[in-house]
């Protein structure tokens, strides 16, 4: 089992280096951490008193593993999901937020235990999965990156900008996809005709 510390320093990799995309509502990041971020953090890198791009680039990777950690980790509390669980659920809360955890619960509900889908994980949700792990201990992995698959897909159906990160220029998957399916066995994974079927639309 990898260490905390080892899942984020794979995200932060994952994430690459500094971006300033004006279709990607989290605007300047680095490492996967955003301006947002930085500001809501109150980290002014740069010491000038103001919060801004300067300090997105000035970000260390060090320092966003570091981030990553104490708040995508620790406070929300991933670390008390059962272990096979953590690296995918981590690496979605560090793209997604709490709609990571909101996944987990509807899943979890679905399977038949009851839980409040709220993006928090208290001891209701926590209990949840554990029981949902231990019913289906070969598959909730692979559902729950399924599950996540399946929401990047409708978030580029519903939203024309992000449809460049679910797919490529050249018509493969791109980076939302590959992304989700790194924690999905490879008999899960959509072949290239079942992936241009299920993104025909978007043309």
């Amino acid at each position: 089992m990898l260490s905390v510390r080892q899942i984020a320093t794979a995200i932060v990799a994952r994430e690459g280096g500094f971006v300033d995309d004006p279709d990607d509502p989290g605007g300047a990041t680095n490492f996967g951490v955003t301006i947002h971020t930085l500001r809501r953090l109150g980290l002014d890198l740069t010491g000038d008193g103001q919060i801004d791009v300067r300090d997105v680039r000035n970000l260390s990777r060090a320092q966003a593993v570091d981030i990553f950690i104490e708040h995508y980790f620790d406070r929300p509390r991933i670390g008390e999901l059962p272990d096979p669980l953590q690296p995918s659920v981590f690496d979605m809360y560090v793209n997604a937020g709490g709609n990571a955890i909101k996944l987990l619960q509807r899943l979890v509900g679905d399977m038949g235990f009851p839980v409040t889908v709220d993006g928090v994980l208290g001891p209701q949700s926590i209990a949840a999965c554990r029981s949902a792990l231990q019913a289906a201990p070969d598959h909730m992995v692979d559902a729950y990156g399924i599950a996540r698959r399946n929401y990047y897909f409708r978030l580029a159906d519903r939203r024309r900008a992000s449809r460049k990160y679910a797919r490529t220029r050249r018509g493969g998957k791109g980076g939302w996809i590959k992304r989700a399916e790194e924690f999905i066995s490879s008999r899960y994974h959509m072949d290239n005709a079942a992936f241009r079927q299920r993104v025909a639309a978007w043309d």
